[in-house]
């Protein structure tokens, strides 16, 4: 059952007039070594992303194949990624950062858990050179958009995207969306303000000020047009994402691992996964995985 706040923030969307400023942040590079710390602790499996991550990894899942190569753009700590790739011993991965602390930290997880499967570029996901035309399977990137500093940025990186992506790739790129009004960004940026660093707090906050709009996602994907959907959390774009059509036949298995690590979240978390399925179910987002 939704929350009295979640349920009037949704109204407030629904009525308000006003149009929250974009405020990039601060720096287009995360390096500081102490919000980095941070955003790592925060966006581990047990921490407060998990369920989002959980939420994602499916739907990721859901549109690579073993023997793809799969590129993940704006990888930062390999959070997001050491999971997709765990469950997919059999897809090449290759992480893409700006951040090198970002990556460092990013290797030393991929090595900790020992996966193989896993390599790193640094790089600016803008201008992705090194990867040819038509080069890979699938391309994912998950909550790291908001970074860009400008629209022009941001349809750079979609037409990059429409370049290496290898006719019938998947896709599947999610990021916040802006929100009009500041009252709802403050209530998603600090209603779990008591369980995470300060840090990942005001991280979280200035990336939901960054947000780009959803009229910014759907003037930027136009080079994908045919190949992926955009879709939105209903009623107000929290979340938006870009997939494409499910490429991955039924896998039981699979499926039921993703069960039992939802099943292993705590019940704070698994209500966060289950409102994450519902808002973008309603917009006919879904994952055969998490069904």
């Amino acid at each position: 059952m939704p929350s009295f706040n979640l349920i009037k923030t949704v109204v407030r969307e629904m009525v308000t007039s006003e149009r929250s400023p974009r405020v990039t942040e601060p720096d287009l590079v995360m390096d500081d070594p102490e919000n980095v710390a941070a955003y790592v602790e925060a966006g581990r499996e047990h921490a407060v992303m998990a369920p989002v991550y959980l939420f994602h990894c499916a739907n990721v899942c859901e549109v690579i194949r073993p023997g793809d190569t799969v590129v993940d753009l704006a990888c930062g700590p390999a959070n997001q990624l050491a999971m997709v790739a765990r469950l997919n011993p059999a897809t090449r991965f290759i992480g893409v950062d700006l951040s090198a602390p970002m990556l460092e930290r990013a290797r030393e997880l991929i090595a900790h858990q020992g996966l193989t499967n896993v390599e790193f570029r640094h790089g600016d996901i803008t201008d992705l050179s090194s990867f040819g035309d038509k080069s890979v399977d699938a391309v994912m990137s998950t909550m790291a958009l908001h970074h860009l500093p400008t629209l022009d940025m941001l349809c750079r990186t979609y037409a990059e995207v429409a370049r290496i992506l290898k006719d019938g790739g998947g896709v599947y790129m999610v990021d916040f969306g802006h929100l009009k009004s500041a009252r709802s960004i403050d209530y998603f940026a600090y209603q779990y303000a008591d369980k995470q660093p300060q840090l990942f707090t005001e991280d979280y906050y200035n990336s939901l000020r960054a947000a780009f709009y959803p009229d910014d996602f759907r003037q930027a994907v136009t080079p994908l047009e045919g190949r992926a959907r955009l879709y939105s959390t209903i009623a107000l774009p929290f979340m938006m994402a870009l997939k494409s059509a499910p490429r991955r036949a039924a896998d039981p298995a699979l499926a039921a691992e993703l069960k039992r690590m939802r099943q292993r979240l705590p019940e704070w978390h698994k209500h966060d996964f289950t409102d994450l399925r519902r808002h973008f179910g309603m917009n006919r987002m879904h994952c055969s995985l998490i069904e």
